[in-house]
């Protein structure tokens, strides 16, 4: 079987479902655009003789059965996309772990343990404000009273969607265990590997990160009868916070960032001097500890600013997920399944993005590969990695899940 044409057939099928002209993917929970893609893996799956399971909420996988089929070796990613979003991001993570499962069936035959791609249903929370819907019910720790409430950008709620689509909440409380290790191949969604010329990424870790949404609040003004030094504006704390902290994270230095990413300014007109605005603040590290003492900075600098030019500051953590380490053992089978494929053309890195595999790393030994984005671009439809780089992240695929299951 050749590696190369089999992924290029696949991704080029289920690109269009939810595709965009004249390139990229919108590909939604619970759309008919989803169901699409979900029932023609189905198929897929069942045309390759792999045992097909799917779960109350989505979630599908296709198996090959090994000699002890009481363990499984898992692969995967999600089957959603974020709107207007490219044909790589979960996508390439589930036909690639097709691609290697077709590989090694072919080539050494029956694995001794099971060997299972997963398509998780929904891992961007771009249709309804909740991620990792799919993970959370893989492992039963979903919380269905949050999403009952949720509607998308048209009003049409969660539940609602769910069941037109044929799914439901779960009714049992049982969770696998027979996993035996988890490995999610995915784009690096950076410009790391390819600035450093690396093929691979071999991930030590996932970021923790803190979100915050920041209010501040005086009054408004006339723009032209208020004097300079009468003025509270809102804007000019906003733009001494932003210079601040984004100095100070210089200062501390890689791999802590921190993100103004959402402004609303209120009235938001020309002719007056702006009395509120709302703004989000994103701030990640690797290590826990740096994390929560830059995130007492941010807090610290937004009340003291908002003090001294006597606003009303309310800050609100919508977010706060801690860093996630990935499994030693995983990471070794991952590094010399690299060093094995691509004569040690790849490095150690953490992921800036969340992922699944930080759900699953709670529950099994469970390890992550990048391959490299042209360009660093993720979340857009001109997302891509090069042809040469797709198949060889399958290949190292392939040889850590031959390593695991055979």
């Amino acid at each position: 079987m050749d590696i190369r044409s089999t992924f290029i057939k696949l991704d080029e099928k289920f690109s269009r479902f939810g595709g965009l002209e004249p390139r990229g993917i919108t590909r939604l929970l619970y759309t008919d655009e989803w169901n699409a893609a979900v029932n023609a893996l189905i198929k897929e799956f069942e045309n390759h003789g792999l045992e097909v399971v799917q779960d109350s909420i989505g979630n599908v996988s296709g198996k090959l059965v090994g000699v002890n089929s009481d363990e499984t070796i898992l692969t995967g990613s999600h089957i959603d996309t974020v709107v207007e979003g490219g044909h790589l991001d979960g996508q390439y993570g589930i036909l690639a772990g097709l691609t290697a499962i077709l590989y090694l069936k072919e080539k050494y035959g029956q694995p001794k343990k099971n060997i299972e791609v997963l398509a998780l249903a929904e891992e961007e929370g771009s249709r309804f404000p909740i991620a990792f819907w799919g993970s959370k019910n893989f492992f039963n720790i979903q919380d269905n009273e949050i999403v009952k409430g949720l509607t998308d950008s048209e009003g049409v709620n969660f539940v609602d969607a769910m069941r037109q689509s044929g799914f439901d909440f779960r009714t049992d409380d049982s969770v696998r265990n027979d996993i035996k290790a988890w490995i999610e191949i995915h784009i690096e969604q950076g410009q790391v590997l390819e600035k450093e010329q690396k093929q691979i990424g071999v991930v030590t870790g996932i970021v923790g990160f803190k979100r915050y949404y920041i209010n501040l609040k005086d009054e408004a003004n006339h723009a032209g009868t208020t004097p300079m030094g009468y003025r509270k504006d809102v804007v000019v704390s906003f733009s001494e916070i932003v210079q601040r902290l984004n100095q100070k994270a210089k200062e501390i230095g890689d791999p802590l960032v921190i993100t103004f990413g959402k402004v609303n300014l209120v009235p938001n007109v020309t002719n007056v001097v702006p009395g509120e605005i709302e703004f989000s603040v994103d701030t990640r590290h690797i290590d826990e500890k740096e994390l929560n003492h830059f995130s007492k900075i941010v807090e610290d600098t937004i009340q003291e600013v908002a003090t001294k030019n006597g606003l009303e500051a309310t800050i609100t953590l919508h977010l706060d997920e801690q860093p996630t380490l990935m499994n030693e053992e995983i990471i070794k089978t991952i590094e010399d399944s690299a060093k094995e494929v691509t004569s040690g053309n790849y490095k150690f890195m953490v992921s800036g993005a969340g992922h699944d595999t930080q759900i699953f790393s709670q529950f099994v030994p469970s390890g992550m590969l990048f391959v490299p984005s042209i360009g660093g671009l993720s979340h857009n439809v001109e997302e891509d990695t090069d042809i040469e780089d797709l198949v060889k992240g399958i290949e190292v695929l392939a040889k850590a899940l031959y390593k695991l299951a055979y």
